[in-house]
C-alpha cells in the first residue's frame, strides 16, 4: 500500500508539474492593426467586423446598441456584418471572446482612401504656407491612418503598424498633404467626421498596386505574372542593403573631407572656390557630379548675439547634409532631399566676431546641394534675421558613381503594393477613393488608357462595392514649356486620365495651372485637396455646385476659324489675364503642322484662328509637359482641361 501510495503522489506531482509549466494553448481574439483607439467607422453602410480566434471561439462584437454574434472557423478567421450605424459620436467598438478589446472615442463618418505615388504621400509640414496650416489644424473630427510601406509577393491579411490619429497640429505635419485638405474642405461642406486613410509610395506604377487576378487579364501583363515574381523579395532586398552599405563605407574612406577634417573652421581653404547659392550645382558649376561636395560660409555675430541661441535655416538639400557651426556638429538631415533643413544652435557652440559655418552635402545622384527659394537660406540671431544667399566657398570631398539602385523596389513586379498595403484593409469599409498617380507610368501613356480604368474597377471589384466614387488628379504642369506647339508623353497621360472619367462614378481635379517647372511636386496641395473636394461632393454626395472647369465639348469649322464647344462653363467662361487675352491654343491643317493660335471668346464658346493656317482643322489647348501659359477658365476659377480635337 504504502508503495502504491508513493506511485500515486509521483503522478500526481508529475500531472501538477506538467499543467505549471506547459504553456496555455489559449488564443486571445485577435484584431487587423487598420482598428485602433480613435479609427473612424463607414456610415450607413452594413459595416463588416473581422479578426482571428481560437478554432470555433464564440466571438460577440458591440457598438451602438447592437451585439452580433459568431464563432471563429476552422483558421480561427471570424467576421460579423453589423446593421449601418449612424453618426452618433464618440462611441465604443467591443469585441468579446476569451478576452475583451474595447476601442474608445470611435467616431462614425466618412472614410477616404488616398493612394498613389509621391504627390499623395507629400506631407504637410513640406507643402504651401506649412507654419500655419499645422498651427492651424486643430480638427477633433478628423482621423488620419498611415498604412506603413510594404511590399509582397503573396496577399497579405495585416498590416506591419499603423494607428489612428486625431488631427491635431502635433499630429498633422507628416500625413498626406492632399488626403488633409480633402478631408479639411468636406468636413466644413458635410459636418460630419472623416475618417482619412493614406496608402502611397512614392514613384510607383500603377500596376504594382493592383491585384494579380485583375492585371492577369490584361494583354500586356498576363505573360508576365502567369508564373509568379519568381524571385525572392528577401533576398533581392538583403543584397541591396549589402551593396548601398559597401558604396557608403568607400565614399566616407574616400571623402577628402573627412581625412583632412574639413569642419575644423581653421583649415585653409584659400584654395577652396565659390559657388552662388541655392542652385542646385549640376546647373551651375558641376555638372555630372554625384559625391560629396563640402560647403563653407562665415557670418558675424555680436556679443550679445553670441550669447544667445542661433536658428540656422538651410532650406532643402539634395540629398544628405551635415552641418556644423565652429566645428561642432548642428544637425544632420539623411536622404531627404525634400526636407527643410532647420537647426537650433545653442549658445556654446558661438562666439563674438567670426564663426564659420560648414555643409557637407552627399548627393546620390540627380541634383545637389541647395535648391531652397528665394528667402529660404538664413540665419536669426536674437531679433535680426540674415540672409545666407549668395557666394559660398566650396571643395569636392569626392566624386564617385551613384549607390546601386535597389532592385527590390515596388516596381519590378505587378501587385508587390496591392498585396502589402491594399488587400490588408480591403474589408475596413470606406466611402470612396481618391488617387495621385501617373507621372511613373507617363510614357506608357496608351497603356494607361486600360491601364487605369483596370486598377478602378479592381478596388471596386475588391471591396465589392461597383460603384465606389474613385477621384483622382490630372498630372500637373512640370518641366520647361515648349518654344513651339508638339507632342509630349505628360500631354498623352493626361489624355488617358481624361479618358477614364467614362467610367461612372469617377471625377478628376485638374490642376494645369498649378505645377511647377522644376519641380515635380507641386507645393500648393490646397487647392488639389479642395478640388478633389469639389468632385466628391458632386460624385458621391450628389451637391448641386459648379465642380469642374471648362470641358471641351464640341468643334466646328467655319472658313479659317474653328468654334469650340464648352461643357462645365459655370458662371460664363474668362481668361486669368489682365487684358483679357486667351492664350494655350494651337492650330493645324490638313498638314498636321501646329501653330501657336489667337483665341477670343464668342459666349461661352472660343474661336481658334491663326494667320498661319488657312484651312484649320484641328485645336490643341495645354498641349505640351508645361503649357504654363494656359489661362481658360470658368467664373468659378476652375481651369479647364487641356484637350486635343483631332485624333492624330
Amino acid at each position: 500500500m504504502k508503495r502504491n501510495a508513493a506511485g500515486i503522489m509521483k503522478i500526481i506531482l508529475l500531472f501538477t508539474l506538467v499543467s505549471f509549466y506547459v504553456p496555455s494553448v489559449r488564443a486571445d481574439v485577435k484584431m487587423p492593426l487598420i482598428f485602433s483607439d480613435n479609427m473612424v467607422l463607414q456610415r450607413e453602410v452594413p459595416l463588416k467586423i473581422w479578426g482571428k480566434a481560437d478554432q470555433g471561439e464564440r466571438v460577440r462584437v458591440s457598438i451602438q446598441g447592437q451585439t452580433q454574434t459568431t464563432r471563429a472557423d476552422r483558421s480561427g478567421k471570424w467576421s460579423v456584418i453589423l446593421d449601418p450605424l449612424k453618426v452618433e459620436n464618440p462611441v465604443e467598438l467591443v469585441i468579446r471572446g476569451k478576452n475583451t478589446i474595447t476601442y474608445t472615442d470611435v467616431l462614425v463618418g466618412d472614410v477616404w482612401l488616398g493612394s498613389g505615388q509621391s504627390n499623395m504621400e507629400w506631407s504637410v509640414r513640406r507643402s504651401d504656407n506649412a507654419d500655419e496650416e499645422i498651427r492651424l489644424a486643430d480638427h477633433p473630427n478628423i482621423r488620419m491612418f498611415t498604412v506603413p510601406r510594404r511590399m509582397s509577393s503573396k496577399p497579405l491579411d495585416d498590416l506591419e503598424g499603423g494607428e489612428w490619429l486625431v488631427c491635431t497640429p502635433e499630429n498633422i505635419p507628416n500625413f498626406s498633404a492632399v488626403a488633409y485638405y480633402f478631408g479639411r474642405h468636406l468636413h466644413y461642406e458635410l459636418d460630419v467626421p472623416i475618417g482619412l486613410i493614406n496608402s502611397s509610395w512614392g514613384g510607383t506604377v500603377a500596376e504594382t498596386w493592383i491585384s494579380k487576378e485583375a492585371i492577369a487579364t490584361h494583354d500586356d501583363f498576363r505573360e508576365l505574372v502567369s508564373g509568379g515574381p519568381g524571385f525572392d523579395l528577401e533576398e533581392i532586398h538583403e543584397e541591396a542593403i549589402r551593396k548601398r552599405n559597401e558604396w557608403a563605407e568607400n565614399l566616407e574612406k574616400n571623402d577628402l573631407g573627412q581625412q583632412q577634417n574639413w569642419q575644423n573652421p581653421d583649415i585653409d581653404d584659400s584654395q577652396w572656390q565659390t559657388m552662388n547659392v541655392p542652385g542646385l550645382w549640376e546647373q551651375t558649376v558641376l555638372p555630372d557630379l554625384d559625391g560629396v561636395v563640402w560647403f563653407r560660409k562665415e557670418i558675424n555675430l555680436t556679443q550679445q548675439q553670441a550669447e544667445q541661441n542661433l536658428v540656422l535655416n538651410l532650406g532643402p538639400i539634395d540629398d544628405s547634409d551635415f552641418t556644423w557651426i565652429n566645428g561642432k556638429l548642428a544637425g544632420q538631415t539623411i536622404d531627404q532631399y525634400s526636407a527643410e533643413r532647420k537647426y537650433n544652435v545653442p549658445s556654446e557652440y558661438l562666439v563674438e566676431g567670426t564663426n564659420v559655418i560648414t555643409v557637407r552635402v552627399i548627393d546620390t545622384g540627380g541634383g545637389g546641394g541647395f535648391w531652397a527659394e528665394e528667402n529660404q537660406m538664413y540665419y536669426v540671431a536674437g531679433s535680426e534675421r540674415v540672409s545666407l544667399e549668395g557666394n559660398w566657398k566650396y571643395a569636392v570631398g569626392v566624386k564617385t558613381a551613384a549607390p546601386p539602385q535597389s532592385a527590390s523596389g515596388p516596381n519590378i513586379f505587378p501587385s508587390l503594393l496591392f498585396n502589402g498595403m491594399i488587400k490588408p484593409i480591403i474589408d475596413f469599409s470606406i466611402r470612396g477613393t481618391i488617387w495621385y498617380q501617373g507621372e511613373s507610368n507617363a510614357s506608357r501613356h496608351k497603356q494607361y488608357q486600360t491601364l487605369f480604368p483596370l486598377l478602378i474597377n479592381d478596388w471596386r471589384n475588391q471591396w465589392n462595392n461597383p460603384d465606389m466614387p474613385f477621384l483622382f488628379v490630372q498630372l500637373a504642369n512640370f518641366m520647361q514649356p515648349a518654344r513651339i506647339p508638339g507632342d509630349s508623353d505628360w500631354a498623352r497621360l493626361r489624355e488617358a486620365q481624361t479618358m477614364t472619367l467614362s467610367l461612372p462614378n469617377t471625377g478628376m481635379a485638374v490642376i494645369i495651372d498649378i505645377g511647377e517647372a522644376d519641380d515635380i511636386h507641386p507645393r500648393n496641395k490646397q487647392d488639389v485637396g479642395k478640388r478633389l473636394a469639389l468632385q466628391a461632393l458632386k460624385v458621391s454626395y450628389g451637391k448641386d455646385l459648379v465642380f469642374s472647369g471648362p470641358m471641351y465639348k464640341s468643334m466646328e469649322v467655319d472658313n479659317n476659324t474653328i468654334r469650340i464647344h464648352f461643357d462645365h462653363t459655370g458662371g460664363g467662361l474668362m481668361a486669368k489675364d489682365k487684358y483679357g487675352y486667351l492664350k494655350g491654343f494651337a492650330i493645324a491643317g490638313e498638314d498636321k503642322v501646329f501653330h501657336w493660335a489667337k483665341a477670343r471668346f464668342d459666349g461661352n464658346q472660343v474661336l481658334v484662328y491663326s494667320p498661319d493656317v488657312e484651312n484649320p482643322v484641328a485645336v490643341r489647348y495645354a498641349w505640351g509637359n508645361n503649357p504654363d501659359d494656359a489661362n481658360l477658365y470658368n467664373e468659378e476659377g476652375l481651369p479647364a482641361n487641356p484637350f486635343k480635337t483631332d485624333q492624330w
